[in-house]
C-alpha cells in the first residue's frame, strides 16, 4: 500500500495556543505559519524527522464542547516527570471516566484538547 498518514489535524479558534504547547512539548519546530494555520514537525534530524506525521493547527470558528474522538497517546521514560514539565507548560490532568487501574495520566493542552502520557516501557517492552 502507498498511503501514509501526513498530518493530525487539531481544529482551535486561535490555533496559536495549541501549537505554542505542543511545539515547547514536544521539542518540534514550526514549518507552516499563517494566519489560520500552523505547522509543526519533528526536529530535523531526530529520530522522528520524516516519519512522525505533521501536527497541523487550523482556525475553526467554535470552540472545542466535547471529549476528542482522537488523542495522542505518549510514552515517556518518566511519567511523572513528565506530566510535571506539561503542567509547568499549561496542561492541566483532566477526567474522561477513566478508572483507577489506568497506568496512563490523562491530560488536556491549554485548548481543551486531551491527551495521555503512558507510564514508562518497561526493559523487554520496546
Amino acid at each position: 500500500m502507498n498511503l501514509r498518514i501526513q498530518a493530525v489535524s487539531v481544529d482551535s479558534t486561535d490555533p496559536r495556543v495549541p501549537a505554542a504547547f505542543w511545539e515547547a512539548a514536544l521539542g518540534w519546530r514550526r514549518t507552516y505559519e499563517v494566519d489560520d494555520e500552523i505547522v509543526l514537525e519533528p526536529a530535523e534530524g531526530s529520530p522522528e524527522d520524516g516519519v512522525s506525521p505533521d501536527l497541523l493547527f487550523l482556525k475553526v470558528p467554535e470552540g472545542k464542547s466535547v471529549k476528542n474522538r482522537l488523542h495522542l497517546d505518549l510514552r515517556p521514560t518518566d511519567r511523572d516527570a513528565e506530566v510535571a514539565r506539561l503542567e509547568g507548560l499549561g496542561a492541566t490532568q483532566v477526567s474522561v471516566g477513566q478508572g483507577p487501574d489506568v497506568t496512563g495520566v490523562v491530560m488536556a493542552d491549554p485548548d481543551g484538547n486531551e491527551f495521555c502520557v503512558l507510564r514508562a516501557l518497561r526493559p523487554g517492552e520496546l
